[in-house]
């Protein structure tokens, strides 16, 4: 039905435009159409012809017809004899001038020429432009002499029509579209023409060498009103046998031939549009079935949501009523009073325990002023906030007050004001507390303070004597704990005595020999050898000296205050003490690099005192070896210098390494040691500023690890490691 309809308004818009085109072209043909005749019979033209057919002649009519050409808005204009050579015309300067040329089997030259009126469209043979011929015989004495030709351009006719939907032509009688508003369709025909149709209009030269072929016409269907619906290749190559590449149009046609005239008008009108109201009916026809579809859902679903709605409202209901039920059961058995008040401070609701305080029945209250149940000095201050609030925003009040019973008495309360505010109406709402067993609280509580006062004064004096006396005890537990540490250093120099006993033997032996001899020699006077013996004498002091040395820097008591120290120093210094026992044992130390730049803050005497310790305790643990060594290595950990000791022995059992550092721990055999060491050890590190942990290595043997503070204006920049 819409297709119909569309159809319709087509066909009818299309005809209209088709007559206003035809009337369009028909008005213009008429505006020429008597020209040639009106010619005829001026006399310039018909003496040319019949009395002075001289070149001055030809030339005054050829003159008279520009001029006329000119007015009138022609093409060309000119003027035939009888033979049909042209003597004059409008276009006699141009290259391409009509002169002398021979137009006799133009069929507007046979019509004239036979006395009747011509009018012809084709070609020009001179020009190869189109145009529309009009011709009229020129008469002399009932003989006709020659023949007036008007020729006009059609362009002006195709470029007046702009609507981009609908195309048209003008076809000739033999169906050859001379005029059209779609530059690739002129000179073809809506129907094939047969080959003798085709010569004939060939020798006519009406067309020039168009091969005057039919449009791609692939659909042709006719309709009940004379219309046809057709279907047109308009462009596109054919690219294969599928014929991909082509793109076809359906078109509304419809023809009318303009009587008299000799051709006939057809408009093409595009179907789009039709397919689009078509597509749009179709869409519209969907959204309403939808809408439809929708409106039905939406009522059945409207329905359903009423009757939840109903059921819903029924439930709240219920659940209203049993929360107010349960609300008032909360607020009648709530250990607080709750009373509240209108915008003017007078009493609304009253549950029971503010009956059981005040004494009052809530019917004898209501609508009495608040102020009834305080006493006198506190009435002010609750007006006064009622009031305010009333006016502008408030916080909430909460004071102690006295509040005042039926019977006249009084007792403390707590009493807080809030506001609540429903719509445009203000209501408060007062919770009361009996404050009277915290007040005795309170007051009990400030004798117990006073009493508790009294008794901090008295423990205070207590306790700076006992803290007087602490700080003796501490006093003498440190110089008993650096009184350890000198007897541990002791108790090792008293280990390594034999060592030394054997070591200054040795020297001493020599120096008695070499004094022996000496005597000898100077008995027989040979002073060169006594020199020579008493340098020897010499030199075995100064190594005894330095046998001795160590041991008293080792046994020197500490300054007790933190100095920076070179890590070189204690090097030295522990090899100093430690190398002979080191060389009994033959035990080999492997020292990192870089000892000379690392400084660390501490007491040298103690971080010597525990490196000997540490070493001391690695020579004990690897006596049943035979190759004995110590690895030692330094790193740097954010603000520590760290020095690992590792030696080679069977290490620390794991269930004990937490106790290793405990005082009296030992594994070593009877009358090797107290097991104080490790825990002095452990105490100076940590005094000064570092710590020392153990564990085992993975490859055997136990690793100490001390660490120091370093020097904040020196240190190392990367990682040190042994070599």
């Amino acid at each position: 039905m819409s297709r119909q309809q569309a159809l319709n308004n087509l066909q009818q818009k299309t005809l209209a435009d088709m007559n206003r085109y035809m009337l369009n072209l028909q008005q213009t043909l008429d505006r020429y159409k008597d020209l040639p005749r009106l010619l005829s019979s001026h006399s310039e033209l018909i003496n040319t012809l019949l009395y002075d057919p001289s070149s001055d002649a030809q030339m005054r009519a050829s003159l008279y017809l520009e001029q006329v050409n000119d007015v009138i808005g022609a093409s060309d204009t000119y003027l035939m004899n009888a033979k049909g050579i042209t003597v004059s015309a409008s276009n006699w300067s141009n290259d391409a001038s009509f002169v002398g040329r021979d137009f006799s089997f133009r069929p507007y030259f046979q019509d004239a020429i036979q006395g009747r009126a011509g009018r012809y469209f084709a070609l020009g043979t001179t020009s190869k432009k189109r145009g529309y011929f009009f011709s009229y015989p020129v008469e002399h004495r009932g003989r006709i002499v020659g023949v007036v030709i008007v020729k006009i351009d059609l362009n002006e006719i195709e470029t007046d029509w702009n609507d981009a939907s609908t195309d048209l032509i003008v076809s000739d009688d033999d169906g050859v579209i001379f005029i059209s508003t779609r530059k690739d369709w002129k000179f073809h025909t809506l129907t094939p023409l047969s080959k003798r149709d085709v010569q004939r209009i060939y020798q006519s030269l009406r067309y020039g060498e168009y091969p005057l072929t039919s449009l791609d016409i692939i659909n042709r269907k006719q309709r009940d009103d004379g219309s046809q619906l057709i279907t047109l290749v308009d462009s596109g190559d054919i690219r294969n046998s599928a014929l991909d590449g082509i793109k076809t149009g359906e078109y509304l046609l419809q023809s009318t031939t303009v009587s008299g005239a000799g051709f006939t008008v057809s408009i093409l009108a595009n179907m789009k549009p039709v397919q689009r109201q078509v597509l749009n009916a179709v869409i519209l026809a969907a959204f309403i079935y939808l809408a439809v579809v929708l409106l039905v859902m939406v009522v059945i679903a409207r329905r359903r949501i009423v009757k939840e709605r109903a059921r819903f409202k029924q439930r709240e209901l219920q659940s209203l009523e049993k929360n107010e039920s349960r609300i008032r059961d909360i607020i009648d058995n709530t250990q607080a009073g709750l009373i509240t008040l209108d915008s003017e401070g007078r009493v609304d609701s009253f549950n029971r325990t503010a009956e059981k305080l005040f004494g009052y029945n809530e019917e004898h209250v209501k609508h009495q002023f608040f102020s009834l149940f305080l006493s006198q000095e506190d009435r002010s201050v609750c007006w006064q906030h009622i009031t305010q609030t009333s006016v502008a925003e408030a916080p909430e009040l909460m004071i102690e007050a006295s509040g005042k019973r039926q019977s006249g008495t009084y007792f403390p309360i707590e009493i807080t004001i809030g506001k609540m505010q429903r719509g445009d109406v203000l209501r408060f709402i007062v919770t009361v507390h009996d404050i009277t067993e915290r007040k005795e609280y309170e007051l009990a509580l400030q004798n117990s303070q006073t009493e508790l006062e009294s008794r901090v004064r008295e423990r205070t004096s207590d306790l700076t004597y006992a803290n007087a006396k602490l700080r003796e005890e501490m006093d003498l537990h440190t110089d008993t704990q650096n009184e350890l540490i000198q007897t541990a250093k002791l108790a090792v120099l008293g280990q390594m005595s034999a060592g030394i006993n054997h070591e200054l033997n040795q020297p001493l032996t020599a120096i008695r020999a070499y004094a022996d001899n000496a005597r000898q020699f100077l008995k027989l006077d040979r002073l060169e050898p006594v020199e020579t013996n008493l340098s020897e004498i010499s030199q075995l002091t100064e190594r005894m000296a330095k046998i001795i040395h160590p041991l008293k820097e080792f046994a020197r008591k500490t300054s007790g205050h933190a100095e920076v120290v070179c890590m070189k120093s204690v090097k030295d210094g522990a090899m100093s003490i430690m190398y002979g026992r080191l060389n009994r044992e033959k035990v080999v130390i492997s020292w990192p690099a870089g000892l000379e730049s690392c400084f660390v803050l501490g007491d040298i005497v103690r971080i010597e005192q525990v490196m000997v310790n540490l070493i001391g305790n690695a020579i004990q643990a690897m006596e049943l070896l035979e190759d004995k060594s110590i690895d030692i290595t330094l790193a740097q950990h954010d603000s520590m210098q760290v020095l690992q000791i590792r030696d080679y022995g069977p290490g620390i059992p794991e269930d004990e390494l937490i106790r290793v550092f405990e005082p009296f721990y030992t594994t070593k055999k009877a009358g090797q040691g107290l097991g104080l060491g490790l825990s002095i050890s452990y105490r100076i590190i940590e005094s000064l500023g570092g710590g020392l942990s153990v564990s085992n290595h993975p490859q055997g043997g136990a690793v100490f690890r001390l660490s120091l503070p370093k020097d904040p204006h020196r240190g190392i920049d990367q990682q040190l490691t042994s070599i």
